[in-house]
């Protein structure tokens, strides 16, 4: 890995995956295609990209059961431990709707509405990730969301992976659809003959993914475009080499773009972990994809001191920020912007990807800054209430109509006289 010294700029934030003129295109090609032919469109997509014929979309109960047949009972045991982490977890997010009374007997209050359907994308292609399901689902129905549809491309024989499939029966979801990529995005979206429009789209993808995302929003929500991930690893000489260097590659093994960072005031510390990174680099399954990333977005930065070093993981705002320091509970309140925090030695990335309980969809990409990871929040809408009394529009309807002349909205303004008027 690259060792930076004290002054060199290092930065994780890569280009935003705008895609070329060409994707961007052929994006909107499948989504017009999708609108105008709906079920022809998505069977035509599905045996182009995903090179299989479907008789049916839908994933049937008998494939749930067969998935179930295929995996052991730990497995099954362990995705059950972790839904439950992650429902208690997420339960903590709800809040209720609320009024209050004034003293002139106006009522002003928040009414909080889970959204009626949320579509779920989960990924398929080099990796299963059950993970995702659990992340994605979960708090859609902690926030009382009704329909929850999941949609993943198929393999080449027509099937979803048996992991993915038992963690979305676990999750509790009904809908599934073995479809993938743009077409499943405009699908959800839009609605065909089998898939119904849904008014959220939430989880990742790949560049295709997320380009449909970024076209169909503001006819349909989404999460947000999320990049390749990336962790940083603020850490001082009482951190051990050996365990830094496996954080560092375990979001290294994620996508050739990952981005891994150190950042030290311990030069000696940072010597030890470039030796551990190469090593253990050296013997790791997806080391082709993990070596690219360690190449290209891979740095340790060596800092003046623990003072600079936490105001630079500040800068970079990084999705994961694991802290591994003498007493790192004490710049916990430091830390102004990171997606997830990892605080001590013990809380390495993995578990809040899989099992702790707070929600692995996180912003990338330096947008920790100004947004926070997938939550309750995000499926749910607010509406205000307003119950005015009349003794208050007598108070206030000039200050009221007076303001709406400012702006020369006349209407406005008569729509409040003319019931101040009708009570004289």
């Amino acid at each position: 890995m690259k060792i930076l010294k004290v002054n060199e700029l290092v930065s994780i934030k890569r280009s935003i995956e705008a895609g070329t003129s060409e994707q961007l295109a052929v994006v909107k090609g499948i989504i017009t295609e999708i609108r105008n032919r709906g079920d022809v469109a998505l069977r035509e997509f599905t045996e182009k990209f995903d090179r299989v014929q479907l008789p049916s979309f839908s994933v049937t109960e008998s494939e749930i059961e067969e998935a179930y047949s295929q995996v052991d009972q730990e497995y099954i045991e362990i995705v059950r431990e972790a839904a439950e982490n992650i429902k208690s977890f997420h339960e903590k997010q709800l809040r209720p709707s609320w009024m209050t009374t004034e003293e002139n007997g106006t009522i002003l209050g928040q009414k909080i509405t889970p959204l009626d359907s949320v579509g779920v994308y989960v990924p398929g292609g080099t990796a299963a990730y059950p993970s995702s399901v659990l992340m994605n689902v979960i708090p859609a129905k902690v926030a009382g969301v009704k329909r929850i549809v999941m949609v993943s491309p198929p393999d080449e024989q027509g099937k979803l992976p048996a992991a993915v499939l038992v963690a979305a029966k676990e999750a509790g979801v009904k809908e599934i659809y073995k479809v993938g990529g743009a077409q499943a995005v405009a699908a959800l979206a839009y609605g065909t003959e089998t898939i119904a429009a849904v008014d959220k789209i939430t989880g990742p993808g790949n560049i295709f993914v997320a380009l449909a995302k970024r076209e169909v929003f503001g006819d349909v929500d989404i999460d947000m475009i999320a990049g390749p991930s990336e962790i940083a690893v603020l850490a001082d000489d009482t951190a051990r080499a050996d365990e830094v260097a496996a954080d560092l590659l375990s979001q290294a093994e994620h996508d050739p773009r990952a981005c891994s960072v150190l950042v030290t005031p311990s030069m000696a510390l940072a010597e030890a972990v470039a030796e551990e990174v190469e090593k253990q680099l050296a013997i790791l399954p997806r080391k082709e994809i993990a070596a690219r990333s360690i190449a290209e977005y891979g740095a340790i930065y060596v800092t003046a001191d623990l003072e600079e070093a936490v105001e630079t993981v500040n800068q970079l705002a990084p999705e994961h920020l694991e802290v591994i320091t003498e007493n790192a509970m004490e710049l916990l309140g430091k830390i102004r912007h990171a997606g997830a925090i990892f605080v001590g030695r013990y809380s390495s990335e993995p578990v809040g990807d899989y099992f702790a309980g707070p929600n692995h969809v996180l912003p990338t990409n330096g947008t920790a800054r100004f947004s926070s990871p997938l939550n309750v929040d995000d499926f749910q809408k607010k509406s205000s209430v307003i119950i005015y009394s009349e003794k208050a529009l007598k108070e206030n309807g000039e200050k009221i109509a007076k303001f709406a002349r400012m702006e020369g909205l006349e209407a406005h303004a008569r729509a409040v006289e003319t019931r101040l008027k009708n009570d004289k």
